[in-house]
């Protein structure tokens, strides 16, 4: 009698304490469906919840493309040979006579180094006077020096080079192996030449991006786009500042996955897989794969088209893959992630019953402890 009498009141007691646990609130990683679904505007929420679909995934893929302009794309390269103001010479000047005007007796040239040529293009040459040099090519001032010495050398043989100068140049900064000021010469007249003259990046070419700025022009591209395209790899300007830095786009990752963090993007693009896959995937103890969220702020235009009505600013938008459809996995391979994403995934219900279950045999352990210390 005495013990049905204990076995009931234990029946009582993990009846009472199962109530008591389900009227509190369990430790859990977030909300769960219901309370996601519960925000939605069909439920006097402020947040459109989406079923992911192949009509939703061609709309939410369009995001922020990066590229160059037409005014990057059709401008042609700098002639390289024509020389500016501030640009500086080389000049070598042969002559077949032994008492030379230039060249130094028992030699038969004389060299001429950092001839600077000045701000109003000219550059001064002994026995030749000032010489235009601006707007010429090497080839046009040595026919310019070959012609004004001439009448006082017989046949002077003259040689122009152009020496690295301050006239055309860019600048090249951030996660490069060289940071500094280049000119642009023939080998360096386009970016992607130029960025191999600093040295090459320094960071993963996955994760690098390029930025072009000319004036108040500014444009941005993936490094690896300018292999894949070439005509990305533009003609550089006189001024142009080039910078490479590394992608700073992220998403958070929360709830039953492999590890909870905010985490940067490893390609140009990444999927709700691939998003998942880089956390650890979900937590095959209790993580519910038909509950797989996706919480994102969508511009106007993007969030009219998804749910087919007139809106007014940026909606906040959850979207809904449940990888146990047929096409589940297609679905979530097929999503894009963007940047500033929230990827959320809920616990199973089983899971939930699990805590409950597991606190309320520590309650009943907890019971007979004290039954047994009082003797009861």
């Amino acid at each position: 009698m005495l013990s049905l009498t204990l076995r009931l009141s234990r029946g009582v007691a993990l009846v009472v304490t199962l109530g008591i646990l389900a009227a509190c609130a369990l430790p859990r990683v977030g909300p769960n469906k219901s309370e996601i679904f519960a925000g939605s505007v069909l439920r006097e929420g402020d947040a459109f919840v989406l079923t992911v679909d192949d009509r939703v995934n061609a709309i939410a893929a369009v995001a922020p493309a990066l590229g160059f302009s037409a005014g990057f794309l059709n401008a042609g390269e700098v002639g390289s040979d024509t020389i500016n103001p501030g640009d500086t010479l080389g000049l070598t000047i042969f002559e077949n006579v032994d008492d030379g005007l230039l060249v130094p007796t028992g030699q038969n040239a004389t060299i001429l180094n950092e001839v600077q040529v000045d701000g109003q293009g000219f550059i001064f040459v002994p026995y030749a006077g000032r010489v235009k040099a601006a707007g010429n090519t090497p080839e046009a001032i040595r026919r310019i020096i070959t012609d004004k010495l001439s009448d006082q050398t017989p046949d002077p043989q003259v040689q122009v080079r152009r020496l690295a100068g301050d006239g055309s140049t860019v600048s090249v900064s951030g996660a490069v192996n060289a940071q500094g000021v280049y000119p642009i010469e023939r080998p360096t007249r386009s970016l992607v030449a130029m960025l191999a003259a600093a040295g090459g990046i320094g960071v993963d070419p996955e994760i690098a991006r390029v930025t072009v700025v000319r004036g108040n022009q500014r444009a941005e591209i993936f490094y690896d786009d300018l292999y894949n395209n070439p005509r990305n790899d533009i003609a550089l300007r006189d001024g142009d500042a080039i910078v490479v830095k590394a992608d700073s786009r992220t998403f958070t990752a929360l709830g039953a996955t492999g590890t909870q963090n905010r985490v940067k993007f490893e390609t140009p693009t990444i999927s709700a897989i691939e998003a998942l896959a880089q956390v650890g995937g979900l937590s095959s103890t209790v993580a519910d794969p038909t509950g797989v969220f996706v919480f994102r702020n969508e511009p106007e235009a993007i969030a009219e088209q998804l749910v087919g009505q007139d809106l007014t600013g940026t909606q906040r938008v959850v979207y809904v893959l449940d990888l146990t459809r047929p096409n589940g996995m297609f679905m979530a391979r097929d999503f894009a992630i963007r940047d500033g994403d929230t990827v959320y995934v809920t616990e199973a219900p089983f899971a939930q019953f699990s805590k409950t279950i597991a606190a309320a045999t520590g309650s009943l352990n907890a019971v007979n402890n004290v039954q047994s210390t009082t003797g009861l």
